[in-house]
């Protein structure tokens, strides 16, 4: 989301690099065109005018001017500026032992529904027994939406009939955590394409009789300035605890996202990164911050990775097979588009951080390895011309891309082999 206003950035503090001592006017200069790039990238006004004059003052205050290194120390101080502005410290919701019940409002086509499978998903991952509330009665087919998301991440799902008064949602609700022992409800509630007062008032009306312990504004990062609106609105009438910024994946400006914060006075706890029911990441400014700078995240590419860990025994070397392939690509998938990947490795050069990577590559390969029977991949010798073809054709690739990967195996194999009679640490192993 934020690629060209991460280009800006960098082009006005690079043009400084490898200079001497630099003027006032060629400090005003560079910061005139960040308050320009982020004014594009539709960055509230206010929120651009205040981030320039904190980093001018910064840099002043620092004698930046008399540095023999000023393009580093205005980025470092361009870093912490947009660290503040997007919360400083992060913040999530608060979790008691039991009794968390959330609400999550928002306009219509937010990613409201989709946000509350995410967030169930992600606390289930965590050791909750999360129940989720489909109380969305006024757009067609929401209920069976949560209901299919539910499914698909293991969580139950309650759904509130039309018309139910919110006594009898109450009620229900208390029952079924009471069955199923539940400890985190999450409430998607109605929306409207519009703000409007009945929507209003059939959120609060829900609201008094839940009492929730948080209420969740999911906004639409691609809408821009008007999300800024939405969430105004929203926490006067309704009241509102924390954000959640959705489509962070998208090709939109992103200023709603650096300026949601600052306008609101609200943390946002968390973002949505994929349409995936993985694509949810808790919120962090300072990597946010990172990211928008080109700087890379490694914490959060440790978390994707430490997450997608299986304990099993290590296989040795010749016990390898393209089952085990198959599996392994399988979770370099679930880590997200290798462009995603890249963006959160530190240190890349402009030409790497500018690199446009084909992740078809990786369904194609796939699309191989399921093309093959258990047994072909289990014992890969056995896959003569005849078969080859029929997997090519099976897979909408040709005999050359088969015959590539069964090579490149082979080779990964025979390395390994290789590296385990010299006490190596072989391929594959976890």
């Amino acid at each position: 989301m934020f690629e060209n206003l991460t280009k800006r950035i960098r082009d006005a503090v690079d043009r400084l690099r490898g200079r001497g001592r630099i003027s006032e006017e060629e400090l005003k200069s560079t910061l005139r065109e960040i308050r320009r790039a982020l004014i594009d990238a539709d960055v509230n006004l206010e929120v651009a005018r205040a981030f320039v004059q904190k980093v001018e003052a910064e840099a002043l205050g620092q004698k930046v001017l008399e540095s023999l290194t000023p393009a580093e120390q205005i980025l470092s101080l361009v870093y912490e500026a947009l660290t503040e502005a997007l919360g400083g410290e992060a913040s999530q919701p608060a979790l008691r032992s039991e009794g968390n019940l959330w609400f999550l409002v928002g306009l219509q086509g937010s990613g409201k529904t989709t946000t509350a499978a995410k967030l169930a998903r992600y606390y289930k991952e965590k050791g909750r027994r999360p129940l989720l509330v489909a109380a969305d009665t006024q757009r067609p087919a929401a209920r069976e939406q949560l209901r299919i998301l539910g499914e698909k991440v293991g969580v139950p799902v309650l759904e509130v009939a039309d018309r139910e008064p919110p006594e009898v949602t109450q009620r229900r609700i208390q029952e079924a955590v009471r069955q199923g022992a539940r400890d985190l409800v999450l409430v998607d509630t109605a929306g409207r394409l519009q703000i409007d007062e009945a929507l209003m008032e059939e959120l609060a009306r829900l609201k008094r009789v839940l009492q929730p312990t948080e209420t969740l504004l999911v906004l639409d990062a691609m809408t821009g300035q008007e999300a800024l609106s939405v969430a105004r609105a929203f926490d006067e009438k309704i009241g509102v605890s924390g954000l959640v910024l959705t489509k962070l994946d998208g090709d939109a400006r992103g200023g709603a996202a650096l300026s949601a914060r600052h306008v609101t006075g609200k943390p946002i706890y968390f973002v949505g990164v994929s349409e995936r029911p993985e694509g949810l990441e808790a919120f962090y400014p300072d990597r946010m911050a990172s990211r928008i700078l080109g700087m890379g995240d490694l914490a959060t590419l440790a978390e994707k990775v430490k997450a997608l860990q299986v304990e099993e025994a290590p296989k040795k070397a010749k016990e390898l097979s393209l089952e085990d392939f198959l599996a392994q690509l399988k979770q370099v998938k679930r880590l997200g588009s290798f462009s995603e990947l890249l963006a959160l490795l530190p240190g890349l050069p402009k030409e790497m951080r500018n690199l446009s990577v084909d992740d078809r590559a990786l369904a194609r390969l796939e699309a191989i390895l399921l093309s093959m029977t258990p047994e072909e991949r289990k014992n890969p010798r056995i896959l003569n011309g005849s078969r080859r073809k029929r997997i090519a054709r099976g897979s909408g690739t040709t005999v050359q891309e088969v015959n590539r990967l069964l090579k490149s195996f082979e080779e990964a194999r025979d390395l390994a082999k290789r590296l385990e009679k010299t006490k190596g640490r072989g391929f594959f192993r976890r």
